[in-house]
């Protein structure tokens, strides 16, 4: 009987509280163990950073709002949210198991590193930008995602088109030779991306952990379970 895979996922925090406690949403736990991974929360220890990237099978960044470093954003841009202990040790784990080529799956906050980490550059307010950007920071809040055609994510979803739930102020609004910009919403925004070079690495602007579990956007979580095993 093939074990099942271990999959380390960075905790998030209540930055909005103070950062005084860990704080993440189930919905990683449960759709990471849906899709036949055995998930285990990561703390903010870097001393930890090395033997789980060695001892685990894949990583999970989670959703959050971090300060990001400036370099990050396009010029004269900056992160408008709290400073964060997440920030090294989440970044430490994603260029561990990257250079490893272990799956990574980096969901809202999670895909502006894994794009960042590669040449991508952000903006702190996506509706700033242009006037026809439509709402993309709100509870109650769903949009079209428009997958490319010929990408890996088109082949894990098996379709050109999903609706997605958003909840995000920042966005990747430019991409390297690097990256694939892999979906969009409507209005252009970019929506997901995946790194050619790596087994598996996507990153997903929308939290399919909090969409219901037959929903096709937990194919996701399915596909990296099973790089994981590999």
């Amino acid at each position: 009987m093939t074990s099942k895979p271990r999959i380390a996922i960075i905790l998030g925090e209540n930055t909005s509280a103070g950062g005084t406690r860990y704080d993440t949403s189930k919905g990683y736990f449960n759709a990471v163990a849906r899709a036949g991974g055995l998930p285990f929360g990561i703390p903010y220890v870097a001393d930890l950073v090395s033997a789980v990237a060695d001892e685990f099978d894949g990583f999970v960044s989670v959703g959050g709002r971090i300060n990001f470093p400036q370099s990050w954003y396009v010029d004269g841009d900056a992160s408008q949210f709290p400073l964060s202990d997440r920030l090294a040790v989440d970044q430490s784990l994603m260029e561990a198991f990257l250079e490893r080529d272990k799956p990574v799956l980096g969901i809202c906050n999670g895909m502006q590193m894994l794009a960042c980490l590669h040449g991508c550059r952000m903006v702190s307010d996506i509706r700033a930008t242009r006037d026809d950007i439509i709402p993309h920071d709100g509870d109650d809040l769903q949009h079209e995602a428009r997958i490319a055609p010929g990408t890996a994510l088109a082949a894990i979803l098996g379709a050109g088109r999903i609706d997605v739930n958003t909840f995000h102020r920042e966005a990747v609004v430019s991409v390297s030779d690097r990256v694939v910009a892999s979906a969009h919403a409507p209005d252009g925004v970019i929506e997901a991306i995946e790194i050619p070079s790596r087994r598996f690495a996507v990153g997903l602007q929308w939290h399919p952990e909090l969409m219901a579990a037959d929903h096709r956007g937990h194919r996701v979580f399915d596909a990296f379970v099973e790089a994981a095993r590999s």
